[in-house]
């Protein structure tokens, strides 16, 4: 199977060189351990789905590192939780760099971990599956913060999007792009290995179908408020369990929390995170749809056209080293008043779909599937001018259309293309 490039392997190749390990996280199959064997070729890797090698690092680590020395690359890291401090043990007495590559899908664990045995020792990166930069071959990896010198500098690289619902549909692990594997079997055999191999590693799944239910009422409500008891109320379980249940699958990265934007001007902000899934393939299998044309025309084609819109976003952020959870965000809530005819005031509702906050300038974002957008459809976001602590800077609205355009001095429709 062919490589592809993937947009983080400069900022991999700088950790490796100033840190002395660097771990990759994210979820199965996205690709940790064939870019790492690309771009590290020369550092003998191990990998702990191996019975053998696993025995032996749990049952003597420092005996099995000093048996395999660095430099090392270690598969499935978290599998081994007690090898962690012999890896810190060995880094302290070295000063150089480059000593361990580290990969894991089972951020729970491996992040508690890395956190106790190796800060400040290791450099941590998270993959998702490939960015539409990385389909495209598109050679720009900054993260997307739509300033009109970003925009400026995005529009040299420009490559048509084609046939979006059905990439949309198939989903974005690097085996989906080779059009002789089959969706429905990728991801049947994708969702088993994941409730078997990471789940079950993580907390004690005794129904794995009332797993599978939760996970297909959970991706019905991908980019939308997250709400433990309506999910609770659909899979029959107690909300304490459904919040256990969704912290696993945000913390083995397939899903995001998209968290409110906080500030205290605006004070009636709702405070719920939006749930999105990271990719939009998972999304269409567990919820039946089928075939591109389907879940295009279908009822939640606004939900998981934005979910996509938001993956994409936060694969720039990740993709150059940046860790989105503290750039991203959304707004919802009844800041905005209007006056009566009578001459009374009202609060209302408003909402915008996305926040990037980049050196204490706000940027909003809606995210639309029309080719003509209007202004109106980005009336919230004057209500970022209450908070007199940071700059609004220049709207934009995400959509169909073939370039980008004015539509008020500080607001543009931008082609998706642009992220």
């Amino acid at each position: 199977m062919e490589y592809i490039k993937r947009a983080m392997e400069p900022v991999l190749k700088k950790s490796w060189q100033t840190f002395k390990s660097v771990l990759l996280t994210g979820p199965r199959q996205v690709g940790k351990s064939t870019t790492l064997k690309e771009i590290f070729s020369d550092v003998p890797k191990i990998t702990f789905d191996d019975g053998f090698d696993l025995n032996a690092a749990l049952s003597d680590p420092i005996l099995f590192l000093r048996d395999n020395p660095p430099p090392l690359s270690l598969d499935e890291v978290q599998y081994a939780p007690n090898i962690f401090p012999e890896i810190k043990r060995i880094c302290d007495r070295s000063e150089q760099y480059g000593r361990y590559l580290l990969t894991g899908s089972q951020r729970y664990d491996l992040m508690e971990n890395v956190t106790e045995s190796l800060s400040g020792r290791v450099a941590i990166h998270e993959l998702q599956g490939l960015s539409m930069r990385e389909i495209k071959k598109i050679d720009f990896n900054r993260r997307f913060v739509p300033t009109d010198e970003y925009l400026a500098a995005r529009k040299k690289c420009i490559v048509p999007y084609d046939n979006i619902w059905q990439r949309i549909h198939r989903g974005f692990n690097p085996e989906l792009q080779f059009e002789e594997k089959d969706w429905q079997t990728y991801w049947s055999g994708y969702v088993q290995t994941y409730i078997e191999r990471d789940v079950s590693k993580i907390i004690n799944i005794k129904d794995r179908m009332s797993f599978i239910t939760f996970m297909t009422a959970a991706a019905a409500r991908t980019g939308q408020m997250l709400n433990y008891s309506s999910i609770a109320d659909d899979v029959g379980k107690s909300v304490a369990t459904i919040k256990e249940w969704m912290s696993v699958l945000e913390t083995s990265g397939l899903v995001f929390m998209l968290q409110p934007y906080g500030s205290s001007a605006l004070t009636r902000a709702i405070k719920t995170p939006k749930m999105f899934f990271r990719d939009t393939g998972l999304v269409c299998y567990l919820t039946r749809w089928l075939t591109p044309d389907t879940v295009r025309v279908s009822s939640m084609n606004g939900f998981i056209f934005e979910t996509f819109v938001l993956s994409e976003i936060l694969k720039t952020f990740s993709n150059s080293g940046t860790d989105p959870r503290f750039s991203v965000f959304y707004y919802r809530g009844k800041d905005k008043k209007r006056v009566r005819r009578n001459g009374t005031e009202e609060s209302y509702v408003s909402e915008i779909d996305i926040i990037i906050h980049e050196d204490g300038t706000l940027y909003p974002i809606e995210v639309k599937m029309t080719a003509r957008p209007t202004a109106a459809e980005a009336k919230a976001f004057d209500v970022l001018d209450l908070d007199r602590t940071k700059t609004r800077g220049k709207g934009i609205i995400l959509c169909l259309c073939e370039r980008p355009s004015h539509l008020k001095e500080d607001l543009l429709a931008v082609p998706l293309e642009y992220v």
